[in-house]
């Protein structure tokens, strides 16, 4: 299908670049795209452009319309592009799992990356304790899983000891 997006990118852009774009073509290629591309993005921009790329084609002579119409063709291009550019470096790579300290950090809202003190840690297990116990409307699991990330936290470590 990669090879059907540059197709269609190089289609759009000779349209694009013309003085005076043919939108009879324009309307044709965003059809097509509106019909056929498996990307749910590219199929939205393609739908939403289909009307007003209809409209220029039949009235050629309104510069609000063709303005309009050009906006919308822009629009998929760009959406084109996106899909087509070769994406570098870490961008499509999963997140790394958090750690039992990040994972307890996050579920009691405290910071990741300082030195966190006893009072700061009880403190912040009260405040979540408050919706997550049973008596106020939480679970027991999601209760027992937070005194958890209390104890992980309260424990010190070997380096630390």
């Amino acid at each position: 299908m990669d090879g059907k997006l540059r197709e269609w990118t190089r289609a759009i852009e000779q349209v694009w670049s013309a003085g005076e774009p043919d939108y009879d073509e324009a309307t044709r290629l965003v059809s097509d795209i509106a019909r056929i591309a498996k990307e749910a993005i590219l199929r939205q921009a393609a739908s939403q452009a289909l009307p007003i790329l209809r409209n220029a084609a039949l009235d050629g002579g309104d510069p609000s319309v063709a303005k309009a119409a050009r906006r919308r063709l822009g629009i998929v291009l760009d959406v084109l592009h996106d899909l087509t550019t070769p994406k570098f470096g870490a961008r499509e790579m999963t997140p790394k799992p958090l750690t039992v300290d990040e994972r307890a950090r996050r579920m009691l809202g405290l910071p990741l990356g300082r030195h966190l003190a006893g009072a700061e840690i009880h403190r912040a297990f009260r405040h979540a304790a408050k919706t997550m116990h049973p008596d106020a409307g939480g679970s027991a699991a999601a209760f027992l899983e937070l005194a958890a990330a209390r104890d992980a936290l309260m424990m010190p470590t070997e380096k630390d000891g």
